[in-house]
């Protein structure tokens, strides 16, 4: 979340009149995550979030706010979209599709405990067994096919050892081949910064924007690269282990996805060294942007092709 598109208070006053709320008390641009434009807003009737969408169009998302609507429905602790007096979920603003969703309680933890993990395990597994009755169906925009060419792009870009480092990797995750494994709604950005807790209690996972129809197997490696490294790339078998503990009690991987582990944790780590590293490369101007750096996750990367995956 981050501010691209400035709104002023006349704008978000003229917005809000298509809710049925009360009166603006507040708002605040949030300078987090790195996609869209996000802000409080507070009116005297509540608290949300409105997020306008910089690089999705009208035709995206209704997928995502379904996804979010239905798994709010099966108690998946994820904000609702309000609907507007008419009946919509999704609205206008300076030029942008909008949506305001009820800003959930708890706050991001930077350093989670195993207790934690564990519970975050459990939610992504909920997750996947929740959205196999979501009729909508969205591909990944940052699959296979946007890994190979936003490193192509990046090669002529970055520096030799980055260069070395791409080429090498994309060359050894060729046998890898995720449609072969168990497919569903995957929320493919499961991040610290993502999930809400109050103490040691979930409360909450925000930011479906990246949502998609794919492998569960990689939604779980891209969460574990996550929650169980710390930024110098190093693995926390205390909170693995508590994580794919938690989450292989409620779904059991296949053989198929226990051969491609491995390389799936690699091509997770990977499509995030990317994408930093292109936003590194090529920024955004906005506001008030938040660009994440890329080392860490060459050194996520670079963990596990050294050493053996932690087991399933």
């Amino acid at each position: 979340m981050s501010v691209f598109t400035k709104v002023s208070h006349a704008e978000l006053t003229e917005f809000l009149r298509q809710y049925p709320l009360q009166a603006l008390i507040g708002f605040q641009g949030i300078g987090e995550g790195v996609e869209n434009t996000n802000y409080f807003v507070d009116t005297a009737d509540g608290r949300w979030v409105m997020t306008l969408f910089e690089r999705l169009n009208y035709d995206d998302l209704p997928y995502f706010l379904g996804l979010m609507e239905h798994l709010a429905a099966r108690e998946i602790p994820c904000p609702s979209p309000l609907r507007s007096k008419t009946g919509q979920a999704l609205l206008s603003l300076n030029g942008k599709p909008a949506a305001l969703v009820k800003r959930l309680v708890g706050q991001s933890v930077l350093f989670p405990t195993a207790t934690q993990c564990a519970a975050v395990g459990r939610l992504l597994a909920q997750l996947h067994l929740a959205g196999r009755a979501y009729a909508g169906r969205c591909g990944n925009s940052r699959g296979a096919e946007w890994r190979r060419a936003t490193a192509e792009k990046l090669l002529a870009a970055t520096d030799a050892e980055n260069a070395s480092l791409i080429r090498d990797e994309l060359a050894a995750q060729t046998p890898l081949n995720l449609s072969t494994l168990p497919q569903g709604v995957i929320h493919a950005d499961l991040f610290k910064d993502n999930v809400l807790f109050v103490e040691e209690r979930l409360s909450g996972v925000i930011d479906f924007y990246y949502a998609c129809n794919d492998a569960l197997l990689y939604d779980l490696a891209v969460t574990l690269n996550d929650w169980c490294f710390d930024v110098r790339g190093r693995y926390d078998s205390a909170r693995g282990s508590a994580l794919l503990a938690a989450y292989t009690s409620l779904r059991t991987p296949t053989a198929e996805e226990q051969a491609a582990w491995p390389l799936t944790l690699r091509a997770a780590a990977l499509r995030f060294f990317l994408s930093r590293l292109h936003d590194w490369t090529f920024p955004r101007e906005g506001d008030v942007v938040h660009i994440k750096d890329p080392a860490e996750y060459r050194r996520i990367l670079e963990h596990h092709r050294q050493r053996p995956a932690p087991a399933l």
